[in-house]
């Protein structure tokens, strides 16, 4: 691996924004594997996701770079340089370079997921066209929703852009206000929506108030990326999904590193799993018609951990057995027995993620008698064991990081 002379360190260039909190956390994740396998001689300064590719990259003299940076530009000058480098988004077409980022793909499902635990049965997509992100995960969320044998409706802009930078399509998309508060008027209500990303979310959610369209009782709103101070400040707060970015950082940081000492680059690109969703205020209701659906849901989300079962369900809400599995096969797609699972297994991941407890305390935590029984359910339904994933959850965050993403 080339070191500084003077320093005996790998010089590292850092492109990453810190104007948004997506960038910020990647920067986080960077920082702690540098603290713990380093040292490294960085560059790194103050941008924005498409600011142009700073002059001292030109005649930089480096051994690797980890970027973001959404400019054309950024191609010529790292086949110039011909270093190492990762891309921590989709990276260009005409550039064969690793890539860690987010799964879109999963971050459609949880979004979809969060919605249909809620009772949505309607199912709508606001993104910025052609931004490669929000593409990916329209589609996505649009597969979901066609999957579960349900229509999604996809609001489409005025303005069709071509090869512009991800902030112009942004900009451009932004100014559809009047049009994203006429399409949500027409949607059949109510309508649980995702969002491509929180500043969509933010303005999906001044077009519901503009219009006068009640979230979330009638128009559910979940955004991506968890940006905190934009989803508290939006009104009602937004409820978002939460991209695992330190986790990402940390792994770009660890493959530039392989790459450094002379190791040869992935051929596909590394995708990271969210988190879970941050549940806020835009989601909160339950879009559930049927009282008694409603009810019954609501009993096992506050109880599922206290050892009940679809006995205990039953007589909380006067039904037969026969009806309210056909009914929750009808609402959310599984069965009661399936939903009180899915709850304790969301609360055993939110204790192997926070906490150092053993797995027979989560398991009785978590209203499971058998910690071997915990294990193995565990393996099946998420493919780790759970001592793999406390060791994933921990690899780039801290404990009070995931004690904001609630349980849902």
């Amino acid at each position: 691996m080339k070191k500084n002379s003077h320093t005996g360190r790998p010089r590292v260039a850092l492109l990453v924004e810190s104007s948004r909190g997506y960038g910020r956390g990647l920067l986080l994740g960077i920082s702690k594997y540098v603290r713990e396998h380093g040292p490294w001689s960085i560059s790194l300064q103050e941008q924005s996701l498409c600011d142009e590719v700073p002059d001292w990259l030109e005649k930089w003299k480096g051994d690797g770079i980890l970027t973001r940076l959404d400019n054309p530009r950024m191609v010529e000058v790292l086949k110039r340089l011909r270093v190492p480098a990762v891309y921590l988004r989709i990276a260009p077409p005409n550039l064969k370079t690793p890539v860690v980022m987010t799964d879109n793909v999963a971050a459609a499902r949880l979004a979809f997921e969060h919605l249909r635990e809620r009772g949505f049965r309607h199912f709508a997509f606001c993104g910025f066209d052609g931004a490669d992100y929000s593409d990916a995960r329209r589609d996505s969320f649009v597969q979901c929703v066609t999957r579960a044998g349900l229509r999604c409706h996809v609001f489409e802009s005025a303005t069709h852009l071509r090869n512009a930078s991800t902030v112009r399509y942004e900009r451009e998309g932004l100014k559809d206000g009047r049009r994203v508060a006429g399409w949500i008027k027409d949607l059949p209500k109510p309508v649980g929506l995702m969002a491509c990303n929180d500043m969509r979310g933010q303005q999906v959610l001044d077009a519901c108030r503009a219009i006068g369209a009640g979230v979330p009782d009638q128009v559910g709103v979940v955004g991506v990326d968890n940006d905190e101070v934009l989803c508290d400040l939006s009104d009602p707060p937004l409820s978002s999904v939460v991209p695992n970015t330190e986790r990402i950082g940390f792994e770009a940081a660890a493959l530039l590193e392989q790459m450094m000492a002379g190791k040869k680059q992935p051929l596909t690109p590394v995708y990271v799993e969210p988190k879970g969703v941050a549940a806020r205020r835009s989601t909160e209701a339950l879009a559930i018609e049927d009282r008694q659906m409603a009810a019954a849901l609501r009993f096992i989300r506050e109880r599922a951990c206290e050892g009940v079962n679809v006995a205990n369900i039953l007589k909380a809400v006067a039904l037969s057995r026969s009806t309210l599995e056909r009914r929750f096969a009808r609402v959310i797609g599984h069965s009661p027995k399936d939903e009180i699972l899915r709850v304790r297994l969301n609360r055993a991941k939110q204790l192997l993620a926070e906490t150092n407890f053993s797995l027979e305390f989560i398991a009785e935590k978590t209203g499971i008698e058998h910690a071997e029984y915990l294990s193995r359910i565990f393996k099946k339904k998420t493919g780790l064991t759970p001592s793999q994933f406390r060791s994933q959850s921990r690899v780039a965050s801290s404990a009070d990081q995931l004690a904001r993403v609630p349980e849902h």
